[in-house]
């Protein structure tokens, strides 16, 4: 018989005003849905590294929003499954029925508002279960944060009121009533009401403090010709982490980059889903997000620092540079300055980075096939400001090369302004490749 353990993820889509409502009139709408988009990302980082130790498998049911939302949301390196119709209870017994009925040994369950959870109690909850049928994680509000089974024990989710102070108690009861005496692990506090909030806001100031792990994340699609020069600038500074996201590569990309050091994963084509993909993997506070095609400064891990802990600042961008002579490149290079110096509006090209409590409340880029920085940087300036160094960011020329330096700048500029027009952002995309293509 086969090995199988399975951790199971039970979470929620973050939309707003249906997501930790009871936290709402502490926060909002919008401030719960942030706190709960990073307890998601938290708890899923602990996850996998539970997973990875134990070589267990990791499902992720969600409830709200779809397939795509939710893929673009995480990433695509996961299973999902939607948690399915039914209460709490009904939809916790489908996840160990299921489970079991696909060869799992032990079986654990967790939701995503306990922050204080980490690798070794979930490691721990894995190893109770080689000795015994049942383990919980008693929260501090009466409740759990943890369930795990060694065999099927449906009457476990029936006749519990949950969401009260009660669950606890209740399925102690019942495990008692089924002859189970389960394992307990150290109670934990979960994040579910305005009194839960001192505890969580005191981990978070800690975790922002500082910005010394600084995850670097590029998308790549089809760029061995151009990503080892950005690699070798990225690796001279020797940053916390350097993950490359790769699109699906027909080329040498993947090679180029795990040769070089970086720690590599794969999903569908699109920029904005392969950095969401790549935050959602990292484990630094400071995350860069760096194009394939772009060379950062000598000393860049410094500048990041120095513009992020400048007061007001929500996130930062290196000035630009076109890396090879083009006709018109002295105006180009100004006006891109100006824009991002004078407009806080820096692009993509430019770097952005910014701490990753900040992108994961703001739920990362939006599902947009293009102007997905645009956007992001947009959403920003609400939350401080956006400030460029004075180092700059060598750019490849290729782009002005293949289509002309004229038509370049006009078909950014249309598509700009196509954007603020309401233009639809997939009608932008095709009409970017196809004008791009024709004299490429």
């Amino acid at each position: 018989m086969n090995d199988i353990r399975r951790l199971i993820l039970f979470t929620r889509f973050p939309q707003p005003g249906q997501t930790k409502t009871r936290l709402i009139p502490a926060l909002g709408a919008e401030g719960a849905a942030a706190l709960h988009r990073r307890l998601v990302l938290r708890t899923l980082r602990t996850a996998e590294a539970a997973c990875a130790t134990l070589a267990a498998q990791l499902e992720i049911r969600f409830a709200g929003g779809d397939d795509e939302s939710v893929r673009h949301w995480l990433g695509d390196g996961y299973h999902f499954q939607p948690q399915g119709p039914g209460d709490l209870g009904q939809r916790m017994a489908a996840a160990f029925e299921t489970s079991f009925r696909e060869g799992s040994h032990a079986t654990v369950l967790i939701g995503s508002d306990c922050p204080e959870l980490t690798p070794e109690t979930l490691i721990s909850a894995f190893r109770h279960l080689a000795q015994t049928s049942a383990v919980l994680g008693p929260a501090n509000d009466g409740g759990y944060y943890l369930v795990g089974l060694a065999r099927p024990v449906a009457d476990l989710f029936r006749e519990i009121s949950w969401g009260s102070e009660r669950v606890f108690a209740q399925s102690m009861n019942i495990l008692a009533r089924c002859g189970i005496t389960p394992e307990l692990l150290a109670p934990l506090s979960d994040i579910d009401r305005p009194s839960d909030l001192p505890p969580w806001q005191r981990l978070e100031n800690l975790e922002d403090s500082g910005d010394d792990c600084l995850s670097v994340i590029i998308p790549a699609l089809n760029e061995e010709q151009s990503i080892s020069p950005t690699l070798e600038s990225v690796r001279r500074e020797r940053p916390y982490e350097l993950i490359v996201v790769d699109g699906g590569s027909k080329d040498g990309t993947r090679a180029f980059a795990e040769r070089l050091g970086a720690k590599v994963i794969t999903v569908k084509p699109s920029r904005a889903r392969q950095m969401n993909a790549g935050a959602a993997k990292a484990t630094g506070n400071v995350l860069l997000f760096l194009h394939a095609d772009t060379v950062l400064p000598p000393g860049w891990k410094d500048v990041v620092s120095e513009t992020l802990n400048r007061p007001g600042v929500a996130a930062g961008a290196f000035g630009f540079r076109i890396a090879s002579r083009i006709r018109g490149q002295g105006l180009i290079e100004w006006a891109a300055n100006q824009r991002s110096g004078r407009l806080q509006m820096p692009y993509g090209d430019q770097t952005l980075f910014l701490r990753r409590s900040r992108f994961e409340a703001l739920g990362g880029f939006a599902n947009l096939p293009i102007m997905e920085d645009y956007e992001l940087v947009r959403r920003l300036r609400h939350h401080g400001r956006i400030a460029t160094a004075e180092a700059k960011a060598l750019t490849s020329a290729r782009r002005w090369i293949q289509t002309g330096t004229l038509r370049t700048t006009l078909i950014n500029q249309l598509v700009v302004a196509g954007y603020h027009l309401g233009v639809a952002p997939a009608v932008l995309a095709r009409f970017y490749r196809r004008t791009r293509g024709r004299s490429s």
